[in-house]
């Protein structure tokens, strides 16, 4: 059983540690979940990117932390924030899940948890999020999430340019 350091009405969110490798690799080497990331991890990516979410947990108290189903403690996938421009205070939002779990309201659900979080324990006031121009359910999610599309930016993993949004939280 793993140790939740915060909670939904379905989810569990912990944060990795460098045994959790099996557990990134069922999400980042399938191909279905990165296809639209930039395509499947190899060992090494998902150990550099294991090492970096550690960091930045350690450096900035976020990262895309590990997310599970309540009570079975299934690995649904990540979600998280991520710093993305720390001068202006803005931080990036983002979600990973297993495909067994898509459309099931889980991303909204713990992005919801994750902006909450960010903002209430961490002060975090000011969002961006950006999804692959042909995950439109992404794009649905963060509008649910209150977001708003204000660009597109490019994300080099896929080569594309990604609809951008943000989201300014108020008290």
């Amino acid at each position: 059983m793993r140790d939740y350091f915060l909670t939904s009405k379905r989810l569990g969110f912990s944060v990795w540690s460098m045994d959790d490798f099996d557990l990134a690799k069922s999400l980042w080497g399938d191909p279905d979940v990165t296809k639209l990331i930039g395509g499947v991890y190899s060992d090494e990516m998902i150990t550099a990117r294991l090492k970096r979410e550690i960091l930045t947990q350690r450096d900035h108290q976020v990262q895309y932390w590990p997310i599970f189903e309540l009570p079975t403690d299934d690995f649904i996938g990540v979600c998280g924030l991520t710093p993305y421009n720390l001068e202006n205070g803005i931080y990036e939002l983002g979600f990973h899940l297993k495909k067994k779990f898509w459309g099931k309201g889980i991303a909204s659900e713990a992005g919801r948890a994750a902006i909450e979080y960010g903002h209430q324990r961490l002060g975090i006031s000011h969002f961006f999020a950006g999804h692959n121009p042909k995950n439109t359910a992404s794009g649905k999610v963060l509008f649910k999430l209150g977001f708003s599309y204000t660009h597109d930016e490019f994300y080099p993993p896929t080569g594309l340019n990604h609809p951008s949004y943000y989201l300014t939280k108020l008290d």
